[in-house]
């Protein structure tokens, strides 16, 4: 026979397993949620890992750019000076489109010696500095085009 001691001690039994059964499933949601976070924390890690590194390497790059650009800078006299060298010791010449540039200025015949000197090394070193500006002008284009470059990813 079944008494009310029975009824009562399964209703517990029926509420105990009730409430065990919602306490797992709570327990199995909060974990499988603590999974997907830890997942996602992980993957935003690697992402930002991967994006320092590529800033890094980006930044090796045109540190490594900027270097190049300051030593071709630093060479840039001389070339300049050996141009103006040559120039004076007569192992390179002007085109005669740069003697066109002092039309102005009095006949050779009628100069006097000493200002026909000064002339010539004014030509060469107006020459020399035609030369690193346009040297400086290349440095800077190319330093450029590879900052570009960089970026660009190539």
């Amino acid at each position: 026979m079944i008494t009310r001691a029975h009824i009562f001690a399964g209703l517990l039994l029926f509420l105990a397993g009730c409430l065990l059964g919602r306490e797992w499933r709570d327990r199995s949601a909060d974990l499988a949620q603590s999974r997907q976070a830890a997942k996602q924390a992980q993957a935003e890690t690697k992402a930002v890992e991967t994006a320092r590194s590529a800033e890094h390497q980006q930044a090796d790059t045109l540190a490594t750019i900027g270097e190049t650009h300051e030593q071709a800078r630093a060479a840039a006299p001389a070339v300049a000076d050996a141009v103006v060298a040559d120039l004076r010791a007569g192992n390179l010449r002007l085109r005669d489109g740069w003697a066109s540039c002092e039309t102005q200025r009095l006949s050779d015949a009628s100069a006097a010696a000493r200002e026909r000197d000064a002339a010539a090394q004014r030509r060469a070193e107006f020459a020399g500095a035609v030369v690193r500006a346009g040297r400086d002008a290349d440095d800077q284009l190319a330093a450029c085009q590879a900052v570009v470059r960089a970026y660009a990813g190539q």
